[in-house]
Formats: structure tokens, sequence, C-alpha cells
């Protein structure tokens, strides 16, 4: 099994953490004395992931310099403008390479196994475009709100509609050729997903474990709450 880039988005501007990211960025922000960050970075480590590229904007010189002692990562700089998850992994394919891409959203707790070498090992690039991590919504901790896919037999995905169904964890394998079709400078991968979607190549892989949303002051005590769980 060849080891995968992997995308980190660490770029957005955390306003649902209310006050702690007044004056940090959400990747920053500690839980249980680790950041959000290096959490990712560690899984990312644990799965042979290379080569890692970090995206910053909102107070991204505080994540240039916290990765400044930490061998194996690059910087895509979008300090300059934000562009979306769509617009900042094309921007940072000239150091990602050709080829399917992971990319992982840092402002989660896993607890169990690692989904990274989840979605390595389960990997079929000659059916998927895409391949997401996912959990049944009634299970999800941290997290509100209407699911985002349904899965059929297969692991096929379509749109959930309400509550019923799967919430995308943040975690995924993504095929990245059409991304040079966009011409919007700024756009959400969720374009990219309602074409994988349409053509029958978009799939979910259910993950085990426990998973909490790191979005809030109150979904980062209950993450500390699920890693004491745990030991």
């Amino acid at each position: 099994m060849r080891p995968f880039p992997l995308m980190l988005f660490a770029a957005g501007f955390g306003t649902r953490m209310r006050e702690l990211t007044a004056t940090r960025p959400k990747p920053l922000v500690p839980v249980l004395g680790e950041t959000l960050l290096d959490r990712a970075l560690n899984l990312a480590e644990d799965a042979a992931c290379a080569p890692v590229v970090v995206n910053v904007h909102y107070l991204g010189g505080q994540i240039i310099d916290h990765l400044a002692g930490r061998p194996g990562v690059q910087i895509s700089d979008e300090r300059a403008a934000i562009l979306d998850t769509g617009g900042g992994l094309r921007a940072a394919l000239p150091m990602l390479g050709p080829g399917p891409v992971m990319t992982l959203n840092p402002d989660a707790v896993w607890r169990g196994p690692n989904p990274l070498s989840l979605l390595a090992k389960a990997w079929e690039g000659d059916r998927m475009d895409a391949l997401l991590l996912v959990k049944d919504r009634a299970q999800v901790r941290g997290r509100s709100g209407k699911a985002d896919f349904r899965l059929d037999a297969e692991g096929r995905i379509t749109r959930a509609v309400d509550e019923t169904g799967s919430l995308y964890l943040g975690a995924q394998i993504l095929r990245t050729d059409t991304l040079s079709a966009m011409t919007e400078p700024v756009f959400s991968l969720n374009r990219l997903w309602n074409r994988m979607i349409a053509e029958g190549r978009a799939y979910a892989l259910p993950y085990a474990g426990d998973w909490c949303d790191v979005g809030s002051p109150e979904g980062l005590a209950e993450a500390e709450a699920m890693l004491r769980e745990g030991g």
C-alpha cells in the first residue's frame, strides 16, 4: 500500500469557538494539552502520509511558527485570500503531486482506529473517485443538525435530506483530476462531490470508533470528556 499525500485544512476562522479563537487559530486550540493540529499530524505520521501540506489563512503566522520544527510538513499560504476547500486544495496540488490525495479537517478528535489508515486500506481507485469517512448521525458527538449522506448497500453515497443518515467526519480520499476545470478561485469541494455522486463514483466508509467535532467550546468539552472515557 503506497503512502497517500495529505492536505490538512487549517485556514478557517473558527468563529464558533468564540473567545478561544480571538487570538489564536482554531488548529492551535489544545485538547487535553495537545493542539488539534498536532493530533491531526500524529494521525498523518502514523498512517505514513507523504507529503503533508497544511494551508493557512486566519492568524496563519502562528501556525507557520508552530510547524517550524516539524519536518516533512509544507505550508500552502492563503493569508492573502482564503480559497475554501476546493480552491485551497487546488492551490496546494503542486506540493501534493498528481493522483488521489487524502484530506483531513483537524477540528475533530478521534478515539479508535486511525481514520487515514482505514481510508487507505479501503480505497479502490478503479471504481472510486471519492471515499469519505462517515458515521451514523445519531452516534456523533459535538454536532447537531441534519445528516450529510445516505449510503446504499455498496457504499455509494447520495445527499441526505434530513437527520436520517450519516455525517461526514472530515477525512477522505479524493481524485483531483477535475479541479483544474473549475474557473472560480474560491469554491467548495461540494462541487466535486456533487459531480462524483451523479456519476456513481462517490463512496463512504463508516467509522466504528468514536469521533467528536471540536467546533465550539461545548464541543471541546465533549471531546475532552470522550478522551477521558477512553483513559
